[in-house]
């Protein structure tokens, strides 16, 4: 976070623009400072609701884990923020850079050139919120009960949003669903193909998720728009992290409804979590977070000039050969740097 915030000033400064920011707690820095009572502090929320847009770090970690679940960091400050501010739609960019395939685990001819795919997800969904969601004793024996409930407005809205993305870049979406078993999944792909005739420029395809997790790692290359529901976008778009290289190259967005100016509110955050494992040690990959940051500027504040210098700023980076540890591979013309020397690598790009 350290890093992107300089980032953001030097880049403010190039496209003559002012940002005001403020820092708040969450997740478990919050439950630490309040006595293990809240991961998202009222404090917070409110500062949140005054805002244009939410830069966030990110949470959790094995030292509150054993908390109840609800006052989790994860579950108890990403979740109700999602759900507040009614942030339903997640994009997140799996982006293999040509120069970094050796940092995938997928074999280099499968991905000669890299790949540049956009997972959207419905977020406000599904059956991380549907209901009943309980445990209880039945018959002398605990049950569990999720719920998945889709309504056709949800997958509507999340659907444009995934077609207005395709017509912006090469115009091919696949819709992941579980139609052969899934009640939820029918009504899925029929909404989708209902809205596919408003954009007949763009190709639609549908796979069911099972079979797309394995498609993604053969041909991710041939594949440039996935939309998908809560559930199944959580796991695929983990999956495009991780043959992408590391966790760490990758931002995310989660947006709300668009306003009069046609920007929209949104939570930006990178795709990975806070890697306890690392903590403190100054080498953790800072650029999901510097590319999270581009995402903000460029969907919640109009600033598509300096997102861009940032994305062409991160790439040159790459290619100069700057390397965090994730993507550290030995080869010749690599150099292996920290958070702050990769921060400022990119900050002498812009």
């Amino acid at each position: 976070m350290e890093e992107a915030c300089r980032v953001l000033e030097v880049v403010a400064a190039q496209c003559s623009f002012t940002v005001s920011s403020e820092e708040f707690l969450v997740g478990g820095a919050a439950l630490d400072a309040t006595s293990n009572s809240t991961p998202l502090p009222e404090e917070t929320l409110k500062g949140c609701e005054a805002s244009d847009a939410i830069l966030f770090g990110s949470v959790g970690g094995p030292k509150w884990e054993g908390l109840p679940p609800d006052i989790q960091p994860e579950r108890g400050a990403l979740l109700p923020l999602r759900k507040h501010f009614g942030l339903f739609a997640n994009l997140r960019p799996g982006v293999c850079h040509p120069s970094l395939i050796d940092a995938s685990p997928v074999k280099n001819e499968l991905i000669p050139n890299g790949f540049n795919v956009l997972c959207v997800r419905e977020l406000t969904g599904g059956i991380y919120f549907g209901s009943p969601k309980e445990r209880r004793e039945e018959n002398g024996e605990e049950i569990a009960i999720d719920t998945m409930v889709y309504r056709r407005s949800e997958i509507e809205r999340i659907t444009h949003v995934a077609f207005q993305a395709a017509r912006g870049r090469r115009k091919k979406i696949c819709s992941v669903d579980k139609a052969n078993v899934l009640q939820n999944s029918r009504l899925w792909r029929e909404t989708v193909e209902d809205v596919a005739r408003e954009y007949p420029d763009v190709e639609l395809s549908h796979l069911y998720v099972d079979n797309a997790a394995m498609q993604l790692i053969r041909y991710a290359p041939d594949y440039d728009v996935i939309v998908t529901g809560n559930l199944f976008g959580d796991i695929l778009s983990d999956e495009m992290a991780m043959i992408s290289g590391s966790l760490g190259m990758l931002p995310s967005a989660s947006l709300g409804a668009s306003g009069e100016s046609g920007c929209n509110f949104g939570l930006y955050e990178p795709s990975g979590g806070s890697a306890p494992d690392i903590a403190g040690q100054g080498i953790a990959n800072p650029i999901a977070q510097i590319l999270s940051l581009a995402m903000l500027l460029r969907h919640s504040l109009a600033e598509t000039a300096a997102a861009d210098r940032i994305d062409a700023a991160v790439e040159k980076a790459i290619e100069d050969g700057f390397r965090t540890g994730d993507i550290f591979s030995g080869l010749q013309g690599e150099r292996r740097v920290d958070t702050a020397e990769m921060g400022a690598a990119i900050r002498d790009r812009l």
